[in-house]
């Protein structure tokens, strides 16, 4: 997450604010708090990361050893579509929302 993300986010819903969760690398509970200081946006207990659409923390021993978000890979997902495969992200809203509503086979009922 960009500090200009994380500074837009913080100004659109209050001054402090505080991601709850668990370490991406050791699993321990985590809370970073983002908080402005003398015109400055300082985190504290941690780091945050958004490298898609979802955010990771990491605690601040996890950080100290390693700043670099590691075994993460973003999955996309593909299904067919007017008889190719297309990636998911890459569909439009009313496509997306007629996706959710699909139910998959299960062969060995049939």
């Amino acid at each position: 997450m960009t500090l200009k993300e994380l500074d837009l986010m913080r100004k659109k819903y209050q001054s402090e604010l505080d991601f709850d969760g668990h370490c991406h690398d050791c699993g321990c509970d985590v809370r970073v708090s983002t908080s402005v200081k003398n015109g400055e946006l300082v985190i504290s207990g941690g780091a945050i990361y958004k490298p898609a659409d979802q955010i990771f923390l990491k605690c601040d021993a996890c950080f100290a050893k390693n700043k670099t978000l590691e075994k993460f890979q973003d999955c996309e997902i593909y299904s067919r579509i007017v008889g190719y495969l297309r990636p998911i992200k890459n569909w439009n809203n009313a496509k997306r929302a007629e996706y959710k509503l699909r139910k998959n086979a299960n062969m060995e009922k049939l």
